[in-house]
């Protein structure tokens, strides 16, 4: 079961034009999201931050048991970009964390709301699962599956130091638009491998299996300048942040590392989105330390393969258009699972009397050629690739970690393997992989497809 949210479109200067003159004719009022300091329509602007959140203290760290940090590796942050078509204004956020709450997510972008009319559809906050950062806000649905990683109080401090620095950087970053191009394109790295190791017995467990399914590509969104020098990049690859084991130092873990090596060649800020890594993990998983975990490998694995992508991209456009949607996904959870009361907007109860989980599913149209699909899971990638194959739009692209966790999203012929993903983490049924794939393939098909100008303005008057 599934609603839709339809998504909102660009007018061009003729239908401006068109509706400006039956608005002074009609005297009709519309409303929406305004843009502060947005110049002319159409004219798209682009602007990226860097900010440090590292703690000096120590913290308790997510990711394996619970654990408070000793020493830093490498330090951890938020990356942000702004992008404003002249009508659209959306806010990518890539934080070195491993994973948020749901109730997290909208705690801040009801903040972001008020403070700067930032709408949510608008404001993507992505997670890079490093497991070696530190506790953002209230567990979630994590402390319905594991509790006893839980016994500690939240650190409302860190918290609140993570919210803030979010927000600042956000309007810092909308005080810096300037004249930007976009380009897209794709790399391919072999920097992870599927993590469901299947024995004889057909039971699955955490381990490397070379023989299972795999995604090894690279989604990559390039922001320039208006004189095409470099703004900020947008890599888009799934894998695990578990190079590093339980051990106590702060750490980006890979996409960290990557990020921070690829923003050394480039000298731009490097948002690292996360995707389809449920059941992907770095080729070199679980070490004690960085240099067991060969690391600083990951540069050449991952990070030069993101700069060749960079290179094969050779055209960019200032003529961008932006156009944002969401989808509310339902699908029966398992029974007799426990539900935190702070996230109780995600869960329904149908008239049979069996509880739903409500999964939200926010979209992102670039032009005609990108389309990217967010959801605040870990999904398996088989799903993401069936998505893509199906997808109408030659790029097409799947964030990961995004606006929050409700824990892992298999495919549906995983299940008959169990294991951790499976029995110990999902709040979801086995018909939940093609209740979201159907549900997802149709709206960029139909709604993300088929979105006009026309459908633009008459969303607008909605609102």
């Amino acid at each position: 079961m599934f609603t839709y949210q339809k998504p909102a479109s660009i007018l061009n200067n003729a239908e401006l034009i068109l509706v400006f003159g039956l608005l002074c004719i009609f005297n009709v009022k519309t409303s929406g999201q305004q843009n502060p300091g947005s110049s002319k329509v159409n004219e798209f602007r682009a602007a990226a931050v860097k900010v440090n959140i590292t703690p000096n203290t120590p913290k308790q760290l997510l990711g394996y048991g619970p654990r408070l940090s000793a020493g830093i590796h490498d330090s951890i942050y938020h990356r942000i970009i702004v992008l404003d078509d002249g009508i659209t204004q959306f806010c990518l956020v890539s934080t070195d964390i491993c994973l948020i709450s749901p109730s997290e997510y909208d705690h801040v972008a009801a903040m972001l709301q008020k403070k700067l009319g930032i709408d949510p559809v608008n404001f993507w906050w992505s997670a890079t699962h490093t497991h070696s950062a530190p506790e953002v806000g209230v567990p979630g649905l994590a402390e319905v599956f594991m509790g006893d990683r839980y016994k500690h109080p939240v650190d409302t401090a860190y918290t609140s130091f993570v919210e803030q620095t979010l927000i600042n950087g956000i309007i810092e970053a909308r005080e810096k638009l300037q004249p930007a191009r976009l380009g897209v394109g794709w790399g391919f790295s072999q920097a992870n491998i599927n993590r469901r190791a299947v024995d004889i017995d057909d039971k699955a467990s955490i381990g490397l299996n070379p023989d299972g399914a795999v995604d090894r590509r690279i989604g990559l969104i390039r922001i320039e300048k208006k004189d095409g020098s470099p703004l900020a990049l947008i890599p888009n690859y799934p894998i695990h942040g578990t190079v590093l084991g339980g051990q106590l130092q702060i750490s980006g873990d890979a996409p960290g590392i990557v990020a921070e090596y690829v923003e050394q060649k480039t000298g731009v800020p490097v948002l690292f989105i996360n995707g389809a890594a449920g059941n992907l993990a770095p080729i070199y998983s679980v070490y004690p330390d960085p240099e067991a975990g060969h690391l600083s490998q990951f540069r050449v694995l991952l990070g030069n393969k993101i700069l060749e992508a960079n290179k094969k991209i050779l055209s960019t456009s200032d003529s961008v258009k932006l156009i944002t949607g969401s989808l509310t996904v339902e699908s029966p959870r398992k029974t007799n699972l426990a539900w935190p009361p702070y996230l109780e907007k995600y869960s329904s109860t149908a008239t049979n009397g069996i509880h739903m989980v409500k999964l939200p599913v926010r979209f992102l149209k670039i032009n005609n050629d990108v389309a990217i699909w967010s959801a605040p899971v870990e999904l398996f990638c088989e799903i993401s690739n069936e998505v893509r194959d199906r997808s109408p739009f030659p790029f097409t692209f799947y964030y990961g970690y995004t606006n929050g966790w409700l824990g892992y999203l298999p495919s549906a012929e995983e299940w008959k393997y169990g294991g951790y993903e499976v029995d110990v983490v999902s709040p979801f049924t086995q018909v939940m992989s093609g209740t979201i794939t159907e549900a997802v393939v149709g709206y960029l098909q139909g709604e993300m497809r088929s979105s006009t100008s026309a459908e633009r303005s008459k969303e607008k008057k909605k609102r």
